[in-house]
């Protein structure tokens, strides 16, 4: 029963009443009159507000698809809101849907006249970008809303102004890509687009390249076929590991077969899809194989509202279509369905808030627009609604979405991980899980990868065993166990496999790679874990871990021969220059002998002890005398001749601890040299090999030695460089172990790592490193560029490290049977700088002496001015020139002159006036 005819029944019992009381006065009737009109009326209005609202859909069909996802979600949303009576509880929402064909625009408009003639509020649909244009000019000029849901790009003239699109805004989107760009610091990245409409969406990254220094490729998917594999064989070979698809998520689907199939589903590639459904899709194939894939999601999953959208949506779609859309994951709601439901919901906000709006057919033909039609757009435009994409917010000029939130969704092994956000306004903000990082291991656990290494001792060899050996076992050596705690500490298994052609990795003339390094490009191996060098040339195009062990350049060469003594040997204790410092400090030791035995008074003696009034003096220390005594000293032995003064006691004292310092020193040093084998080498260093070309020399072909002096800029090393390249046939060895057995067969050195060196000596007495380290570098493990490998093997290598096993594994390989040792002090001659001081020491006392020598005159004289009053300066120069014209040794004492002479300092005056009294 209708709610106007049960105010009517209620009316007619109150007449009933009325002939029942006719007691009631006549102010009574008139009252009752107002009231049954009042009543009239508000059953009206309540007739009138549970009013119909009709909306129209257009809908393209396809031959593979009858009903649009689009369609369903429509119907869908419909029914939501008449099911839940909260939102427009005197509304029913109803729907006119019409179904075109696809790029059929003028059918599409016929269809949108038949609805506006019906009378709709708003118009949805079609997708396809002629057909809505045709449809949007019809519903500008009647002035009714026309809802869109899926990318357009705007007008250029900007005159829609009955335009809706909860899309995001197209500029943003391509700014949200270019973020993740730059947040993924890709220095180059391959755009690869369907359509026309995806450079559009591209260009912001497009004009990147000049601003940012980004190098960017641009590929387009085949057009009329999915089969893309002969693009991304082209890719592959080009190594563009860093790409953007743009793309419906039905050709994400066939892609990502297609990439499993080429091979390039791994840790190496990172994919960014712009489908923002690529996470509805099934890719549990995917999850294990590493690689990183990336793509934006509108659908907030982790809000309950959202997901019981979404469990209802899955359960009617299951009983009405069974089979449709196997690709997605248990049929998820799509971006595009999610879109929809928000724009239905939309309408429903804005007709709430609209009152007195009736609903008029229009027609095409007369162009009179609908006189509701700027303000329920106004309405719409201002409506709020927190919906399946979010919250909804329209700009009030142009109708577009421009603040929105899209999730930054990345695929991981146990689950779809939410890594970041990116607002329209805000940029890209990380969450919380992204910034702690994951354990290390984990993307490694389980995992099996190709390990590339070359046999090299003791690196790598074969094992040695009675029994057939298979895969890793075959081999052992250090890289085996350094492996082996890698493996256990990041949880990864490996397959040890040599390198095909034997080489390490150099770069020719075409900048072609070979070797370790080139499988590592082509990604064949996932690791290189050998005596791999870190060299700047190989750092560009792979990766390296910390060095594992560091060493550097040095030179092998045979022991040399010992060489028998010279006749002369018996001079070698002592260096040429001490010998003739000895020999200046004799002749100068005894010249001060000399001079000071004759200048001290204390050395003039009368020979003639009986005749003391003899006026004969005699003096032992002639010149011959002198230089007698500092050999007899030199030679340990004893002289008839002793000094008796002071000063020359000094003289004769400091000589003979000189002698004795130096007799000492050669006495010890002559021991040494007679005890110890002198090991001739002719070359000591890397100068010595570069200065001479009889002894051929060079390094292993095509390794990091050899690449070293290549790109030099040391004229020593150019030369050696040059001596090399000039004799490439027989100074360039295949290996080490070719270039051990030309060392031990030839006169010939070879240039490697001092570790090797190192190894091969303790195995070959006969094998000796030369000179120093000519560089100092390291061995580190390789990984292709960009590898997420290179981090975690570098922090368990550093663990390593600390825990001292590394240590350990060297001396476990390198320490071999040992050769004898050998005492490796050799004797050498004593220069200035080991017995310097013992010139010093003597220096200083002959200058003592020479002080002495002088007092001891001074007193003399002094001594003497009591007896003679006075002694002059002419009388004191007069007595020193007698004593050193006088070579013999004897001469005639000097008498005293009174006052003859000039007045000296040497005149006591005191006793002078004492001798004058007497007087």
């Amino acid at each position: 029963m209708s709610a106007k005819s049960t105010w009517i029944i209620s009316y007619l019992k109150l007449s009933n009443m009325e002939n029942y009381a006719n007691c009631c006065h006549i102010a009574m009737d008139k009252r009752r009159n107002v009231l049954m009109w009042i009543l009239y009326f508000m059953s009206e209005f309540c007739l009138s507000s549970n009013q119909v609202l009709r909306i129209g859909g257009i809908f393209e069909t396809r031959e593979n698809e009858p009903v649009s996802v689009e369609e369903l979600a429509f119907k869908f949303a419909v029914t939501s809101i008449n099911r839940n009576r909260t939102l427009m509880p005197n509304t029913t929402l109803t729907y006119d849907i019409q179904r075109v064909n696809l790029f059929d625009s003028f059918e599409a408009s016929r269809r949108v006249c038949d609805q506006l003639a019906l009378g709709v509020v708003a118009v949805f649909g079609p997708s396809h970008s002629s057909s809505v244009s045709a449809v949007q000019s019809i519903c500008n000029a009647l002035e009714v809303p026309h809802i869109q849901t899926r990318w357009k790009h705007p007008s250029v003239d900007n005159k829609d102004t009955f335009y809706i699109n909860l899309y995001p805004e197209y500029s943003a989107i391509s700014r949200a890509i270019l973020d993740i760009v730059t947040f993924m610091k890709w220095k180059s990245v391959t755009i690869v687009y369907e359509d026309s409409t995806g450079l559009m969406r591209m260009q912001e990254l497009i004009k990147a390249p000049s601003k940012n220094n980004l190098k960017v490729r641009i590929r387009q998917l085949p057009s009329g076929s999915s089969d893309a594999r002969p693009l991304l064989k082209e890719m592959k070979k080009g190594k563009e590991c860093f790409v953007i698809f743009d793309c419906s998520y039905k050709m994400a689907a066939e892609l990502l077969k297609q990439l499993m199939s080429m091979g390039m589903m791994t840790e190496y590639y990172h994919f960014f899809f712009t489908t923002l459904d690529l996470f509805a899709l099934d890719l549990e194939p995917y999850r294990f194989t590493g690689v990183n894939m990336t793509a934006f999601r509108m659908l907030n999953l982790d809000s309950p509202v959202v997901s019981s959208v979404m469990e209802r949506w899955s359960m009617e779609r299951l009983q009405a279509l069974p089979k449709a859309d196997t690709i997605l994951q248990n049929r998820i709601m799509t971006t595009e369905a999610a879109l929809m439901y928000d724009a239905v919901f939309m309408v429903a906000v804005a007709s709430q808030r609209a009152t007195q709006m009736t609903v008029s057919s229009l027609q095409c033909h007369r162009h009179k627009p609908w006189r509701y039609g700027p303000r329920f757009m106004n309405l719409f435009r201002e409506a709020r609604w927190d919906g399946l994409t979010g919250r909804i917010v329209l700009n009030k000029t142009d109708g577009l979405r421009r603040d929105f939130d899209l999730e930054l969704i990345s695929l991981k092994e146990d689950k779809n991980a939410k890594i970041g956000v990116w607002n329209s306004f805000t940029g890209l903000n990380l969450t919380e899980a992204r910034k702690d990082n994951t354990n290390d291991s984990e993307s490694l656990f389980n995992r099996t990868l190709i390990v590339t290494t070359i046999l090299e001792n003791p690196y790598v060899m074969y094992k040695k065993s009675d029994k057939v050996l298979y895969g890793n076992d075959r081999f052992e050596g250090y890289c085996l166990d350094l492996l082996k705690e890698l493996s256990n500490i990041l949880g990864f298994t490996y397959e040890v496999k040599l390198v095909s052609d034997g080489k390490y990795g150099a770069q020719n003339d075409k900048g072609e790679w070979n070797g370790m390094v080139r499988e590592l490009i082509d990604n064949i191996a996932d690791l290189a874990v050998a005596p791999l060098t870190i060299t700047y040339v190989r750092e560009k195009v792979i990766d390296f871990s910390k060095p594992f062990m560091t060493l550097g350049i040095s030179i092998l060469y045979r022991k040399p021969n010992g060489t028998n003594p010279g006749v002369f040997s018996f001079l070698n204790p002592l260096t040429p220059d001490i010998w003739m410092y000895v020999l200046l400090a004799c002749l100068g030791v005894s010249c001060v002998l000399f001079a000071i035995a004759r200048f001290s008074p204390y050395e003039w003696y009368n020979p003639h002890p009986c005749n003391p009034a003899s006026d004969v003096v005699q003096n032992n220390f002639t010149l011959l005398n002198s230089f007698w005594f500092g050999v007899g000293a030199l030679m340990r032995q004893g002289t008839e001749v002793m000094p008796k003064a002071l000063s020359t006691r000094i003289v004769g004292g400091i000589w003979w601890f000189f002698t004795l310092i130096i007799i000492s020193s050669y006495t010890a040093n002559l021991a040494a040299f007679l005890t110890v084998e002198r090991m001739d080498s002719p070359i000591a260093s890397a100068d010595d090999l570069a200065k001479q070309t009889k002894i051929e020399y060079g390094a292993v072909r095509d390794g990091s030695t050899m690449t070293f002096f290549k790109k030099s800029k040391i004229s020593t090393y150019e030369k050696m460089w040059a001596f090399m390249s000039s004799r490439k046939n027989t100074a360039l060895m295949k290996n080490n172990r070719e270039g051990i057995t030309r060392v031990l067969t030839t006169d010939y050195a070879l240039l490697m790592e001092s570790t090797s060196i190192e190894y091969i000596s303790q195995r070959n007495c006969n094998l000796t490193q030369v000179g120093g380290l000519i560089d100092s570098k390291g061995y580190g493990v390789g990984t292709p560029i960009g590898s997420p490998y290179r981090d975690k093997v570098t922090i368990a290598i550093l663990q390593l490290q600390e825990e001292g096993k590394l240590h350990m594994m060297k001396e476990k390989w390198w320490r071999g049977n040992g050769c004898p040792e050998e005492d490796k002090k050799e004797a050498n001659a004593l220069g200035v700088e080991n017995i310097g001081g013992i010139f010093i020491v003597l220096a200083a006392g002959l200058v003592l002496s020479v002080f002495v020598a002088i007092g001891e005159f001074i007193y003399k004289a002094r001594k003497n001015s009591d007896i003679e009053e006075c002694v002059s300066f002419s009388a004191v120069m007069e007595e020193l020139s007698i004593s050193f014209r006088c070579l013999r040794g004897t001469k005639r004492r000097a008498r005293g002159r009174g006052r003859a002479g000039l007045a000296s300092p040497l005149c006591h005056p005191k006793r002078t006036l004492r001798k004058e009294t007497v007087t």
